[in-house]
């Protein structure tokens, strides 16, 4: 399949500029706002036949996100593979499986998240994988922005390694200029 993420990042306007909190709590000179990116038809269909791409329907019984971004994700891959979609909520700052949403030991889970900095969400949804006693099957990342990259410990893949720089708030250099913080749409994350 012939996908640039990058550009269609550039294309949809999603990759900006600017001072930024990051869910993570760390500031940032670029943030990605998927949703300009998911908000087309056409690129939410892109980006789910990319992360479905190398997966096979027979390997994966449910497809896993976490609310709000890996909801639309999730559907995505899940439609192509023919799977069932479920998505994670934070209750007390924890990610758990509501709505009536149930793993069981027997289900195979390909985890799929967005944009990952620290990659705790994928952290919390492997969690709630194994508390389920179900298999994670595969991890898929959409964008990878950490400046060192992550694993994960299990197998997959990131559709788009692109390391931006972070700071903890007190080493930010942006902040040191003044320069305002925006807070771009935030997960619930404590």
């Amino acid at each position: 399949m012939d996908f640039d993420l990058l550009s269609l990042l550039h294309e949809r306007g999603a990759l900006l500029e600017g001072h930024f909190l990051l869910t993570s709590g760390k500031h940032s000179d670029r943030y990605i706002e998927k949703f300009r990116l998911l908000e087309w038809p056409d690129s939410l269909d892109a980006v789910g036949q990319a992360m479905a791409e190398g997966i096979s329907p027979d390997e994966v019984d449910v497809v896993l996100g976490a609310a709000v971004g890996g909801i639309l994700l999730a559907g995505a891959v899940a439609r192509i593979l023919g799977r069932r979609t479920m998505f994670t909520e934070r209750v007390d700052g924890a990610m758990t499986l509501r709505r009536g949403f149930a793993l069981s030991p027997d289900d195979r889970v390909l985890v799929v998240e967005d944009i990952v900095t620290t990659g705790g969400s994928v952290f919390e949804l492997l969690e709630v994988v194994r508390a389920a006693g179900a298999t994670v099957q595969s991890v898929v990342c959409l964008v990878d922005r950490s400046e060192q990259g992550i694993e994960f410990g299990e197998p997959g893949r990131i559709l788009l390694r692109l390391p931006i720089a972070t700071w903890e708030p007190e080493d930010c250099p942006l902040c040191r200029r003044e320069i305002q913080l925006v807070k771009p749409g935030r997960s619930g994350k404590r």
